[in-house]
């Protein structure tokens, strides 16, 4: 079986996840650290645990490998959101170096789960670099689409280009609006999910004219998300297999979009693991391996 991790939408084998309970504890550390974080409202660990289970249980249901980043006292509630954290690629996984500060120590932390499970490590983002993962998304097996963002620095994008442009991956930077500002949780993948080899869920209304020409160039179907759907995290939408999708619930007209293009979708209940910390399905996973096409 071949399998590769230069993919967003082709069936997934193997992915990494980081339980609300690993991440959240309690509700007296959540009310310690959720407004620092800038999570829109506080979470409730009784309901973030429950929401976590469906969550979970999609991946479990569909024979996906599930595979587990501990508690670990140096990171905090942010770490749920682990693709942020490392990007993995068919040479190995490159750790990240975050662009928001108080998120510094998820890279080390995730590399000591990676030295426990063999994992082979291509490289680390080092400062003045930055990169999150959620910035970054697969295009094709060698098209690496790559956000310049307040979370993801030119610096951290050329250190990126030194470890994969050698193995014949054409890195695609683009740049992003201020949108809200540094504060504010907004990568490329808030802007755009690709879940077939031809079919992308996307927002226009921040996606830089230049790239969303070249998506349609390269044969891209476009779904638009609704401007009422942007903030309810429409667009970031989990391929576990071509046009098989995974999304927060609450977002019917994105939804039924999908399927009238062909997709078989699956909505999770998100309020707390999601929506009030800016991150849908795509932020929660870390995908290590899909089956090559």
């Amino acid at each position: 079986m071949n399998t590769t991790a230069h993919s967003e939408y082709a069936r997934l084998q193997t992915v990494y996840i980081k339980s609300a309970a690993a991440a959240f504890i309690s509700n007296e550390h959540i009310a310690q650290h959720w407004q620092t974080l800038n999570y829109l409202s506080q979470p409730d660990i009784t309901k973030s645990i429950s929401e976590y289970k469906a969550f979970e249980n999609i991946f479990t249901s569909n024979n996906i490998e599930v595979r587990y980043f501990p508690e670990n006292a140096t990171v905090n509630m942010d770490s749920i959101y682990c693709r942020d954290a490392s990007i993995a690629t068919n040479y190995g996984i490159i750790l990240c170096n975050m662009g928001k500060a108080a998120r510094s120590q998820e890279p080390l932390a995730q590399l000591k789960t990676y030295a426990a499970n063999c994992e082979h490590v291509l490289g680390s983002i080092i400062a003045p670099g930055t990169i999150e993962g959620g910035d970054l998304a697969w295009l094709n097996e060698t098209t690496l689409a790559v956000g310049n963002t307040y979370r993801t620095n030119e610096a951290g994008i050329n250190q990126l280009k030194a470890l994969l442009t050698p193995k014949g991956i054409n890195i695609n930077t683009v740049p992003l609006p201020h949108y809200k500002g540094p504060s504010d949780v907004f990568h490329l993948m808030s802007i755009l999910s690709p879940v077939d080899k031809d079919l992308a869920v996307v927002y226009s209304p921040l996606m830089p004219i230049a790239f969303r020409n070249y998506l349609l160039q390269v044969g891209y179907q476009l779904i638009e998300v609704p401007d009422a759907e942007f903030d309810s995290m429409g667009c970031n939408v989990l391929a576990i297999a071509p046009r098989k999708c995974v999304m927060v619930e609450g977002n019917p007209q994105t939804k039924l979009a999908l399927e009238k293009a062909g997709c078989e979708v699956i909505v999770y209940k998100g309020d707390d693991i999601s929506v009030k910390g800016g991150g849908g399905p795509t932020c929660l996973t870390r995908p290590l391996l899909r089956l090559a096409e």
